[in-house]
């Protein structure tokens, strides 16, 4: 994402202004979200975004219902319900009543869903792992820094869940 000025008009900003220092980053994220969609379409099983954020969300909050996977995904309940049935069919879903609300069914990770994110993480941690041996030391100290420093500025609109100093 590289907008009008350049990106030799954004490097004297790496300490100073905050603009400039965003569009660097910008750039950054661009180049890491490219190669995390490529890590995950190098994957045994290849999914759409969708899909792999659905299992992600399953991984994180388990036995979750249909409207709680629509939430989390910020996507409508006809949407969310194609998706279940397209990983169920996959076999990455299971779909099973409430033990404790009949009316109500859970949706939850296979062990075919487990390894299928188990394999994109691996993928995406060693094409990770290459760029940063890519990197100086010093810079990747610098970076992991950084990144931490980013986690833990709060702000209320953050699309991240803020975690204690």
């Amino acid at each position: 994402m590289t907008l009008p000025g350049g990106a030799d008009d954004r490097a004297q900003g790496s300490g100073g202004e905050p603009r400039a220092g965003a569009h660097e980053i910008a750039d950054a994220v661009e180049r890491l979200a490219n190669l995390w969609s490529t890590a995950a379409q190098e994957a045994a099983v290849r999914l759409s975004p969708h899909q792999l954020r659905a299992l992600r969300a399953l991984e994180t909050a388990p036995e979750v219902n249909l409207t709680g996977l629509a939430e989390r995904l910020d996507i409508g309940l006809p949407t969310a319900s194609r998706l279940c049935d397209r990983l169920e069919a996959a076999g990455m879903l299971e779909r099973s009543l409430h033990p404790h609300n009949r009316r109500e069914v859970q949706l939850s990770l296979t062990g075919h869903g487990r390894m299928v994110l188990n394999d994109v993480a691996r993928r995406r941690a060693e094409a990770l792992a290459a760029v940063l041996a890519a990197m100086a030391p010093a810079e990747r100290s610098a970076l992991v820094r950084g990144m931490r420093a980013l986690l833990s500025v709060p702000s209320a609109d953050a699309p991240w869940p803020q975690k204690a100093p």
